[in-house]
């Protein structure tokens, strides 16, 4: 493997040829804001936030992309770069809604967190906003498309399970939206709930519509764990509040985990200590069900049974 040395904010690198310039940023302890950028997904440079100058470069490159050089040289805090972020996060925030009081998302939205660190306010203008249009229909997701900022993340995650893509890009220019299939809403659309989306959204857009409401990221208390439903072990967290495992909530799904919703109402089942009614979608709608229907385990309990009648009859 080849290695090459740069410099970043004054701090020397030496990293694989094949790195890119968040990667080696990463490597030397120092952030570059992004909200686009996940390493478990394909880059696509949308969100313009990780910005950085390379001496000898009269324009800024997106350091999710831009590969490193030997000997090159780069800031990812300079006035211009520090410019650049600002201008960003403000177009965004100009056309985001301003209720981060009450977000579920509060506390761990990315876009929260570089507006404060780059000291962006909401402002008042006489421009355009995205209509508000809140998605209600599927008992566990929420979409706000007022709140997404198209930085692609949920299309490209859905993407890598060959057998659902089911999120895409709808209209154009200012009218673009992430859509479900042909522009359905969630509960008409193929989507199969298992949450990928939500995991790798940065803001509210996309949010677990059983954990709305129960704890904040900070008045709780979390406990990670793995699925036992099948050999793949996705990565869930158990949130707690004053003593009580109030929700389940998935991570994202690293190394191959495909997620799904069956392995997330296993995890309710046996984790919370009052669990909610699941729901199944039949015939295009969601309907509720038993645990054991939603858990597809009425065949193994009636059989449990019949086994425990016989027992009995024996003795």
């Amino acid at each position: 493997m080849r290695y090459v040395t740069l410099t970043i904010d004054g701090k020397k690198a030496v990293v694989p040829a094949s790195y890119t310039i968040l990667q080696a940023a990463e490597e030397v302890g120092i952030e570059i804001p992004a909200l686009c950028y996940d390493p478990d997904l394909e880059i696509v440079g949308a969100c313009r936030l990780c910005l950085v100058e390379i001496e000898g470069n009269p324009k800024l490159h997106t350091s999710c992309s831009m590969a490193v050089t030997d000997g090159m040289v780069v800031h990812t805090e300079s006035e211009k770069v520090v410019h650049a972020r600002k201008m960003v996060l403000q177009l965004l925030l100009d056309n985001h809604p301003n209720d981060c009081l009450t977000c579920q998302k509060a506390g761990e939205c990315l876009l929260q967190k570089y507006a404060y660190m780059y000291d962006v306010k909401f402002r008042e203008h006489d421009g355009a906003y995205k209509p508000e249009y809140t998605d209600t229909s599927s008992p566990y997701i929420l979409k706000d498309e007022a709140k997404c900022i198209l930085c692609h993340k949920c299309v490209r995650i859905c993407e890598q399970v060959a057998d659902r893509q089911v999120l895409t890009f709808a209209n154009r220019g200012f009218e673009t939206k992430v859509a479900f299939d042909a522009d359905m809403s969630i509960e008409e659309s193929s989507c199969v709930s298992c949450n990928r989306c939500v995991t790798i959204c940065p803001v509210g857009a996309l949010l677990d519509k059983r954990l709305m409401g129960k704890t904040r990221i900070w008045d709780g208390e979390v406990t990670e764990f793995k699925c036992k439903s099948c050999e793949y072990g996705c990565d869930f967290e158990v949130l707690s509040k004053n003593g009580k495992n109030v929700a389940v909530r998935a991570k994202s799904p690293g190394e191959g985990r495909p997620l799904c919703l069956k392995g997330r109402l296993t995890s309710e089942f046996l984790n919370l200590d009052d669990p909610e009614t699941p729901y199944i979608k039949e015939d295009g709608k969601f309907i509720e069900a038993s645990w054991e229907k939603a858990l597809e385990i009425e065949g193994i309990l009636d059989k449990l049974d019949k086994m425990d009648s016989k027992d009995a009859e024996q003795c």
